[in-house]
C-alpha cells in the first residue's frame, strides 16, 4: 500500500520517482532479516495499482491511493543489501545496480516494456528459453499494455534491447539464455 495514484503516475511520467527502499526486520532478535532496493528506472506505470476511493463517510472521501506491485517487477529489480539476515557485498550490489543503469536512458514508456518483457522471461525460471515462452505472456502484456496492437513484435523488439545490453543472450533460431552477472 502506498500513495496517492495521480502524483505517483505523474511523478513516474515525469522521471522524479524516487529509488524505493524495503526494509524487513525480526523484533525477536532485533536484527534486519531482509533489506532491497528498487531503483527508479524500474517503476514503471504497470506495476502501479489504483484503489478504490475512499467513500463518502471518510475523512479525505473520493481520496485515490496505490499499491506498488512488488510481485509484477523482474527479480533483477530487488537488489538485496541484506538477505537472510546476512550484508551483500558491496561489490555484488554495485555490481547489480550498474548491470541496469542503461534503462535511465530510456523513455518511461520502454523502461516499462522492458521491465515487462525481463519479469515475464523471469517467470520462466530458465536460464535458456524459447520466444515461443514468451510469447504465453502476450495476453498479459496486452493487458498491461493495452494501447500497443502489436504485442509480438513489441516482445522480439525488447528481446533484442535486453540482447544488446548483455541481458539476455541470443543463440539462434528463437532460443535466448539469460546472461549471468
Amino acid at each position: 500500500m502506498n500513495s496517492a495514484y495521480e502524483p505517483k503516475i505523474e511523478a513516474i511520467r515525469a522521471g522524479t520517482f524516487p529509488n524505493f527502499l524495503f526494509l524487513q526486520y525480526n523484533l525477536k532478535v532485533s536484527m534486519v532479516s531482509n533489506l532491497f532496493v528498487v531503483p527508479k528506472h524500474f517503476i514503471s506505470q504497470s506495476i502501479i495499482e489504483r484503489r478504490k476511493p475512499l467513500s463518502e463517510r471518510a475523512r479525505r472521501r473520493g481520496w485515490v491511493g496505490s499499491n506498488i506491485l512488488l510481485g509484477h517487477l523482474p527479480t533483477d529489480a530487488r537488489i538485496p543489501i541484506v538477505e537472510d539476515g546476512y550484508e551483500m557485498p558491496k561489490a555484488t550490489v554495485r555490481d547489480s545496480w550498474n548491470r541496469f543503469l542503461f534503462l535511465r536512458e530510456q523513455s518511461v514508456y520502454s523502461r516499462g516494456w522492458l521491465a515487462d518483457v525481463l519479469a515475464c522471461v523471469r517467470q520462466l525460471d530458465k536460464e535458456t528459453f524459447a520466444l515461443a515462452d514468451v510469447y504465453t505472456f502476450e495476453g498479459q502484456l496486452a493487458e498491461l499494455h493495452p494501447r500497443n496492437k502489436h504485442i509480438r513484435p513489441k516482445i522480439r523488439q525488447q528481446l533484442q534491447v535486453l540482447r544488446d545490453y548483455s541481458i539476455v543472450e541470443f543463440l539462434g533460431k528463437g532460443v535466448y539464455r539469460i546472461r549471468k552477472l
